[in-house]
């Protein structure tokens, strides 16, 4: 018995002898609930949505309207708030239903569950417990649970968790007699003994007892798959500051709000008007200061912004991350099928004989490797796999055995062969093949790849010939099994020519094996050693063609780009060079931390990597070795450090006060867990970087979840994790986005500043009107606020994304002083320009409370106006809200909306010109001709309709310099002053102003330390200068997004 799992298998002993009601009656029912994602009810989600402070506002208002019989704009406001509620909710649970489908995909599955008493019965995978002993059978089989194999081997497929469908085998764990722990059991990783959660079993082969057995290890969320939907349900919370700002400046409104209500109060109480009027009047100046339509013109901006993102074949289930977009200025990629392509092509093989290397056998000249053992390397030395008819197996071996243009069978019943076990993977030159003196190669027995040890071993059997050994793994470590003297003396340069041009290169060895040992009683240290020399496979990973050019563009843009991969380091290395993330002119600074081993403190180097020429070759390529002597200026160049995951791990650990530093000028993460790509892109977040992520796999769901935008080329489980999907699998999605998401944030600030500008607008005329105890109209209201208000509001968002990345963002925050400056001095050009004309219109000399129209009864020339020939008429015959000053304040008013509609429509350098904005630009003309005509049309019932007054055509011209006047001055505020880039630099610099933000401060540190970065030297964690002490801290990060 495996000594290791003996406690667990006790535990599935004990399941079995419990009663049956008790067992289905607790236990069972827990196990049951571990993994369940309950969906929420979308009557609880839309009464989340609607108990939101803003939509109670709003239903305040339109109760309001409704008492004062303003039923139309308070209709509009329901609908377009019943939009916006509907998709948000529909978003929201499309993204629960892909979840739940996800995590029952695993819970709904019949296995076979052997117990002490009951022998062998079928059980729902949701009543698993550790401790029960699984028969896996068949092929294709999700696994419910994590399990460690006991008996038997298993192909599995991990691509949920590696991101590469690579089959893995995995093999039992070894039945020893010692009492030690089952991790330490194993000769390597002890996760090749174990078949985790939600990765499928290809192929289950049972040894001589005919069954493939596991123990369950764990289930639930406390498996693989469930910490993956565990970090997808709860995330850190994502603090953006757009959200927090918005709630601060509707407070602003609201406390603007307060001022109008006491003056309402105040002038309408001292004229003695009815108590429920005055309450009326003073509760209308809230729903007019805090616009109610905001939510709804902020939902179609981010609509539309969806729309084009779709047309591009990139799908957002999170609606309101897009404005976050904009705001990125640190993007990770994975590597892997993101920036290079999925697949290996074969370049060529370096066969080795006894005078060293001999020419390179290029594979694209169609010619045929010769027969040797090279050969027979290449057909056998796999994890290769005949399902169906398909081989199927890691892209490497597949690329490997294709090359050698042999097939691939399975030995059936009728296979006679000395040591030869039945349904072995024999290997057979094809029939165009000559020269082959055997008929068949057999694969008796694997040592399967292992990360830890770097290399795989079989033993195959020639059909009518030896019995051989065959190794193949990294070069150094397949070097070390070998006899010396085979191994040529150029090893080292030879493997540093193609590793530094981004060659996946690897090792094959072999050795003859006695015939008359039997496989399984070979001990692996026994068959891999005294190994011969025989050559280097040479396979490309080659860049995919749109890498080069976004990486380019989003540099040029200031976009820090870093690389987060679970390849190895040099080829992280060879890959950041070679698509433009390290530049030439770039140095490249190796870190290396080591645990804690002994007596000895946990140890951190710093090794500068050097480029220089080979000049023993002859197209003298490029190798990487380390520099002993360090020149003083280097240091001042631009530099970036590399390191593996395993170091990260330690750093965070042992050295947290140097994290902040390293990730400063980090780009190149290798061999990086998925938990660690998480922790990555946390840190970041830490030193507030807006951090985005572009990964492919399964593995990179933790780290698309975290970052602020998780970018997914799969529509696979990444895709769950991930805000944005994208169906083109390559990057050129992430400047596009980048590109749509600063759109969408210019887009967000413009309607927030319009929309407080028409607020304002309304509000000081109104209040300047109460001052007479007068207001305007429902149907003026109705006018500005719908024919005007809500046109704009929905077409001044079509603009589209500018096509260039500027290397500079969109301000982030609404309280920024530009934007908090433009909208001052635009409400004081309004209400300047509105009290100018409610004093002048008063100083006229037609002007007379008790009359209702100023125009003559011919109006044949302005010259001839003196006092009006026209009849008076009493007030109580016409509307109580005609009056000249309501009549003045109306055209303002209205005019002045569409004025800074025009002005706070902004194109360059983020979006698209105004005037590609064909919509908005006829909507602006069809608005200011209609304003135009009413102003100058000489129709008593339109006017009356409107409850507008007829005055005399100069002064009618005097209303349109006015607004021209506004115009011109707020048009040259807000170029020369709001948009001046320049001008806002120069004053920073007078204040002394300095970005506050973590990254920016540790930039500003480390310009000044000359010891930094520290090269060629060693640190050890009880030196005083690395402390364990945190060297940073940043607010918890709060999610506001949904408030809006």
């Amino acid at each position: 018995m495996h000594k290791g799992a003996e406690n667990k298998i006790c535990l599935g002993q004990l399941r079995r002898t419990v009663p049956e009601n008790w067992l289905f009656g607790s236990l069972a029912h827990f196990c049951q609930d571990t993994s369940k994602i309950w969906i929420r009810p979308n009557k609880r989600r839309t009464r989340h949505k609607v108990l939101n402070p803003f939509y109670i506002f709003q239903l305040f208002s339109v109760c309001l309207w409704f008492s004062e019989d303003y039923k139309e704009y308070a209709f509009a406001i329901i609908i377009m708030s019943v939009i916006s509620i509907a998709l948000t909710v529909y978003d929201l649970r499309e993204q629960s239903v892909k979840l739940h489908r996800l995590v029952e995909s695993h819970n709904s599955i019949t296995v076979s569950v052997c117990g002490r008493k009951t022998g062998v019965q079928e059980l729902e995978s949701r009543f698993l417990v550790p401790g029960d002993l699984l028969i896996l059978t068949g092929n294709k089989v999700k696994m419910p649970c994590d399990a460690i194999l006991i008996d038997g081997s298993c192909v599995v497929d991990e691509g949920m968790l590696t991101g590469e469908s690579i089959p893995v085998t995995k093999m039992p764990l070894p039945k020893m007699d010692s009492s030690v722990p089952w991790k330490m059991q194993s000769e390597g990783d002890y996760k090749r003994h174990i078949l985790f959660c939600g990765t499928e079993v290809i192929q289950a082969k049972g040894a001589s007892s005919g069954n493939v057995r596991a123990v369950v290890l764990q289930t639930g969320f406390n498996t693989a798959k469930g910490d993956l939907v565990r970090s997808i349900l709860y995330p850190k919370p994502m603090n953006f500051k757009l959200y927090r700002d918005a709630i601060r400046f509707l407070l602003c409104l609201v406390g603007i709000a307060t001022i109008g209500m006491i003056y309402t109060l105040c002038v309408y109480v001292r004229s003695r008007e009815l108590p429920e009027e005055v309450v009326k009047k003073a509760l209308d100046v809230i729903t007019i200061a805090v616009p109610p339509a905001l939510p709804a013109a902020l939902t179609t901006g981010i609509i539309y912004a969806q729309r084009r993102l779709k047309k591009r074949g990139i799908f957002c289930i999170s609606p309101q991350r897009i404005n976050v977009c904009g705001q990125l200025n640190l993007v990770c990629f994975d590597k892997t099928g993101t920036l290079t392509r999925d697949g290996l092509d074969l370049w060529g093989v370096l066969p080795c004989s006894k005078n060293g290397f001999q020419e390179v056998h290029s594979f694209a000249s169609g010619r045929a490797l010769p027969w040797g053992p090279l050969c027979a390397a290449m057909a056998s030395c796999h994890s290769l796999i005949l399902i169906d008819g398909t081989i199927q197996g890691d892209p490497l071996d597949i690329k490997m055995f294709e090359a050698t243009a042999w097939e691939m069978d399975i030995s059936g019943a009728d296979f006679h062969l000395k040591g030869v076990p039945a349904h072995a993977v024999v290997v057979k030159p094809c029939k165009t093949a000559s020269q082959v003196p055997v008929e068949g190669i057999a694969i008796l027995h694997q040592f399967p790849f292992s990360s830890t040890l770097q290399r795989m071993t079989v033993i195959v059997q020639e059909m009518g010939g030896d019995r051989l050994a065959f190794m193949k793994g990294a070069p150094e470590r397949v070097a070390s099994f070998c006899q010396p003297e085979t191994v040529p003396t150029s090893f080292v340069s030879e493997l540093q020519i193609y590793t530094t041009q981004g060659f996946r290169v690897i090792a094959l060895a072999y050795k003859k094996l006695e015939l008359d040992h039997h496989i399984m009683a070979l001990m692996r240290d026994k068959v891999e050693s005294d190994l011969i020399f025989l050559g280097l496979l040479i396979l490309e990973n080659r860049l995919k063609e749109e890498t080069k050019p976004v990486l380019e563009e989003l540099i040029s843009a200031r976009i820090r780009t870093v690389m987060i991969t679970g390849d190895n380091l040099q080829t992280a290395i060879t890959v950041a060079r070679k698509s433009g993330m390290v530049s030439e002119s770039q140095k490249i600074i190796l870190i290396e931390a080591n645990e804690m081993t002994g007596s000895s403190s946990a140890s951190i180097s710093w090794k500068l990597v050097e480029e220089k020429k080979h000049l023993g070759c002859g197209n003298q390529d490029n190798y990487i070795n380390i520099k002993k002597e360090v020149p003083n200026n280097d240091r001042e160049g631009s530099y970036h450090f590399a390191l593996s995951g395993k170091s990260f791990q330690v750093i965070s650990q042992h050295f947290s006060s140097l994290l902040p530093k390293i990730l400063i000028n980090g780009t190149i993460f290798a061999r990086m867990s998925p938990g660690q790509k998480s922790s990555l892109v946390e840190e970041f977040q830490k030193l507030d970087y807006f951090v985005g992520m572009c990964g492919d796999g399964a593995n990179d769901c933790g780290a698309l979840k975290m970052a602020h935008v998780g970018i997914s080329l799969s529509e696979q489980e990444a895709s769950v994790a991930s805000p944005f999907t994208s169906q083109t699998p390559n990057i050129e999605c992430v400047p596009h986005l980048i590109k749509e998401g600063r759109a969408a944030l210019v887009t967000s600030f413009c309607m927030f500043k319009y929309m407080a500008l028409y607020s304002m607008i309304q509000y000081v005329g109104v209040l300047l009107l109460y001052w007479e105890t007068n207001t305007l109209s429902n149907y003026q209201f109705l006018f500005q606020d719908l024919a005007i208000t809500t046109l704009i509001g929905v077409t001044m968002n079509l603009n589209g994304a500018y096509p260039k990345l500027v290397p500079f963002r969109p301000a982030g925050r609404l309280i920024s002083p530009p934007l908090l400056l433009s909208v001052v001095l635009n409400v004081l050009l309004s209400l300047s320009m509105h009290i100018v004309g409610f004093i002048l219109v008063q100083r006229q000399p037609w002007y007379s409370v008790e009359m209702h129209s100023a125009c003559p009864v011919k109006n044949d020339s302005i010259s001839k106006l003196t006092i009006p020939t026209t009849v008076p008429e009493k007030l109580g015959n016409i509307s109580a809200f005609t009056s000249f000053e309501n009549t003045t304040i109306w055209f303002l008013g209205t005019i002045n909306c569409i004025i800074v509609a025009l002005i706070f429509s902004k194109g360059k350098p983020f979006r698209q010109p105004t005037y590609t904005n064909y919509i908005f630009v006829l909507v602006l003309i069809i608005q200011l001709g209609v304003c135009l005509f009413i102003l100058f049309a000489d129709i008593p019932e339109l006017y009356r309709r409107l409850d507008l007054l007829c005055t005399p055509v100069l002064w009618r011209v005097y209303i349109v310099v006015m607004l021209s006047s506004n115009f011109i001055v707020s048009l040259i505020v807000e170029e020369a002053i709001i948009e001046n880039q320049a001008l806002w630099m120069i004053i920073k610099r007078c204040f002394g102003y300095q970005s506050k933000s973590q990254y920016r401060i540790w930039q500003r540190v480390l310009a000044n330390d000359p010891s930094w970065p520290p090269l060629n030297q060693t640190s050890y964690s009880g030196m005083p200068s690395c402390g364990r002490g945190v060297s940073y801290s940043n607010p918890v990060f709060e999610s506001n997004e949904e408030q809006l």
